[in-house]
């Protein structure tokens, strides 16, 4: 058994059993993936794949506790090299985070400033998805950080850190009924077109749970995963606008308006979240201490149960 031939069958699942695909990652031949690939069936006496013909189809029941192993083995491999280059190249390497666009596009050009101001020779890379491609890249190891709302903290395989809280507004054209209400109800807020976040992006979840309790059914007529898009159509006259209370701005957003939802809605957490057996950087930990100062290093540590 080789190193190689674990990492072949750890490409080609993450490929969805491509085998050119996976070829093409790990710059070889597809004959040559192929053929380790049955050198190890054959020397483990089992098959990992199922085949139609040369073609993958899928994995077996065996294959897939080696699946499990040869991905334990790459994180393990990545461990391995993160802790020799800890020591010898201290300031140098990559950091990949994934999160949402509300967390990249609102909260996070702060930090990513800090950091590549302080480490510029540290390539960082920044994924997108909902929270759970976000949780997904990072049990992976395709990513060493995950940020984002609520369900990434539910995740066995990933150890979670609270970043910060924040909660929602209501962005609305000027002149809008809503302007002379005392202070906003979901009933208002259900009486006109709703556009807001699609329901797997941030916190949506939570506030279509927060409709059904109070027995109210909003009119969502346009969902988008960009706060920024939601904005646009609001000030086309589509309807109002729900969106974090972190993606408004008065001056950039003129001449939409923003009403106060706090008082509707529980506050949602962000978190920050690691897989449990992955080795974190030097700088990686001080990333996560500029997104979220009221952290120390120390702490951080101790919180994602890192060695001190």
């Amino acid at each position: 058994m080789k190193f190689h031939q674990l990492r072949y069958v750890h490409e080609v699942v993450r490929q969805q059993l491509n085998i050119s695909a996976a070829s093409e990652v790990l710059h070889t031949s597809q004959p040559g993936v192929s053929k380790q690939i049955q050198l190890l069936e054959e020397e483990l006496g089992l098959q990992i794949f199922q085949r139609n013909g040369k073609r993958l189809i899928g994995v077996t029941e065996p294959g897939r506790k080696i699946v499990e192993l040869s991905a334990r083995v790459m994180l393990d491999m990545q461990n391995i090299k993160r802790v020799g280059d800890e020591y010898s190249r201290e300031d140098s390497g990559a950091l990949t985070i994934a999160t949402t666009h509300t967390q990249a596009r609102y909260r996070l050009p702060a930090a990513v400033k800090q950091f590549i101001a302080q480490y510029p020779n540290v390539k960082l890379t920044i994924h997108q998805g909902n929270p759970a491609q976000v949780t997904d890249l990072v049990a992976s190891g395709e990513a060493d950080i995950g940020i984002a709302t609520e369900s990434i903290s539910n995740d066995e395989r990933l150890t979670c850190l609270a970043c910060y809280e924040w909660n929602r507004c209501l962005v609305v054209p000027p002149q809008h009924p809503l302007l002379s209400k005392p202070a906003l109800t979901l009933k208002d807020l259900a009486d006109y077109p709703l556009i807001t976040y699609d329901f797997a992006f941030t916190g949506g979840t939570l506030v279509s749970k927060v409709f059904h309790d109070a027995g109210l059914q909003p009119n969502v007529v346009f969902t988008a995963i960009d706060a920024d898009v939601i904005k646009t159509y609001v000030n086309l006259g589509l309807g109002i606008g729900l969106i974090a209370n972190m993606a408004y701005d008065a001056a950039r957003d003129a001449p939409l308006v923003s009403l106060d939802c706090s008082h509707l809605f529980p506050d949602s957490t962000t978190y920050l979240g690691v897989r449990r057996d992955a080795f974190l950087r030097d700088y990686m930990l001080n990333f996560i201490t500029m997104l979220s100062p009221q952290y120390d290093k120390r702490t951080v540590q101790r919180a994602l149960h890192q060695d001190l």
